[in-house]
C-alpha cells in the first residue's frame, strides 16, 4: 500500500481562476511609490465593479504567486490599509512595506491617494 507518513499533508495544486492572473498583471505594473485601490485594480484587469475579487486574489493566492508581485501597494478606495485579525499582522507589513517605499500615511492612517495615487499608465 501506498502510504504517505504521517504528519505530512497532501499537496494540493490550486488552479487560479483568469480573473486572478489578470489582476496579478495589473499589480505588477504598479510602480515603487504609488498605490492602487482595489477597484482599480479589477477595473484596469477588465473585471469593473469587482473590487472585492481583487481583495480575494491578493488575500488567498498562492503563496508562490502573490509573493512574486508589490501586493503591498494595494489599498482601500479610501487610502486605508484594509486591517482586519484575518491577515495575521500582514497588514502592519503592508504599512512598513509601503514607508520603506516612501509613501507616507497621515496622523489617521490614510495614504493621499492624490500624491501616492497611480494612474494606471
Amino acid at each position: 500500500m501506498n502510504r504517505r507518513p504521517r504528519g505530512i499533508a497532501p499537496r494540493i495544486d490550486i488552479v487560479v481562476p483568469d480573473s486572478w492572473h489578470a489582476i496579478y498583471a495589473v499589480v505588477k505594473r504598479i510602480p515603487k511609490g504609488k498605490v492602487a485601490s482595489y477597484g482599480q485594480v479589477a477595473m484596469l484587469a477588465g473585471l469593473p465593479r469587482a473590487a472585492r475579487l481583487a481583495g480575494t486574489a491578493l488575500f488567498h493566492g498562492p503563496p508562490e504567486l502573490v509573493s512574486k508581485i508589490p501586493w503591498q501597494r494595494v489599498v482601500n478606495a479610501a487610502g486605508r490599509i484594509s486591517y482586519s485579525e484575518a491577515r495575521n499582522g500582514s497588514d502592519h507589513r503592508q504599512r512598513e512595506l509601503l514607508e520603506k517605499e516612501g509613501i507616507e500615511f497621515t496622523a489617521a492612517g490614510v495614504i493621499r491617494m492624490s500624491k501616492y495615487g497611480w494612474d494606471g499608465k
